[in-house]
């Protein structure tokens, strides 16, 4: 059932995609004007491009992104003593990685970069690395060894660091990671993932039954200036994708019994 899940969420997201969404459109007004339907082909067409002077001049995807990020204290204070360090990993370009035979990070990287430094503050705590690859069609090249190699280079002592890298989406990132850790009620665990992601991800670590201190990073959204107009397609139509993914993830996983909510808090 979760290789099913898996597939199907690939595939519905790239047909409902913002960007596949507009091109569709577009690939269907020309279809009305080789029809000779020019009427319905212009009016389409004016659809799109008034969908895309929207998108270009406001921040609509921050509007969706900002109450995830918003959802749990950033830089929370940490108690002295800390069990365990988990890491989602999603910073890491596992094709360009292979290709090039070099690390390759995308702008998520502040997940591996609180990973360490948490990691040097807590010398004692156990630590894991959770991440194989969410690629469709390249299921060879793994997250966790691209992390390896990063942590590596960074002369971090790897030998700490349990790399768990089969798992191929954030539900099987933390319910894999439990079988491994068997993590005891009462330890106190950090978890480390981009801030409009931890919602999310507390959701099923609340389902799974495992209590962490959520330690968001990596923010999209400028908090001081969200209502604001500007013209920037290409960056306002990216954070409008991760939005929009992120909120359908939210419902489909609640929909599936994998979070304990659609909009999840801390768990109680």
């Amino acid at each position: 059932m979760d290789t099913i899940f898996f597939y199907l969420s690939k595939v519905i997201w790239i047909l409902i995609s913002p960007d596949s969404l507009l091109l569709i459109l577009i690939i269907l007004s020309l279809i009305l004007f080789y029809i000779g339907k020019s009427k319905q082909a212009n009016i389409l067409l004016a659809t799109v491009v008034s969908i895309l002077t929207i998108i270009s001049l406001l921040p609509i995807g921050e509007w969706l992104l900002y109450p995830l990020e918003s959802q749990f204290k950033h830089n929370p204070e940490l108690p002295k003593q800390i069990d365990g360090i988990i890491v989602l990993s999603g910073a890491e370009n596992t094709v360009l990685s292979h290709v090039w035979e070099q690390v390759e990070l995308n702008s998520a990287s502040e997940r591996d970069l609180m990973f360490l430094s948490l990691a040097n503050k807590y010398p004692k705590a156990k630590l894991i690395f959770t991440g194989g690859t969410g690629n469709l069609s390249q299921q060879t090249y793994k997250g966790a060894d691209v992390a390896k190699k990063l942590f590596k280079q960074l002369n971090f002592k790897t030998e700490r660091i349990i790399f768990e890298r089969e798992s191929r989406n954030t539900y099987e990132n933390i319910i894999y990671s439990k079988k491994i850790i068997k993590p005891n009620k009462n330890e106190k665990w950090i978890v480390i993932t981009t801030s409009w992601h931890m919602p999310r991800s507390i959701g099923i670590f609340c389902k799974a039954e495992w209590i962490t201190i959520p330690y968001p990073v990596d923010h999209q959204t400028n908090k001081d200036n969200l209502f604001r107009i500007d013209f920037d397609l290409a960056n306002n139509l990216l954070i409008l994708k991760k939005g929009i993914k992120e909120w359908v993830g939210l419902f489909a996983y609640y929909a599936t019994g994998k979070t304990t909510s659609i909009y999840p808090q801390q768990c109680s």
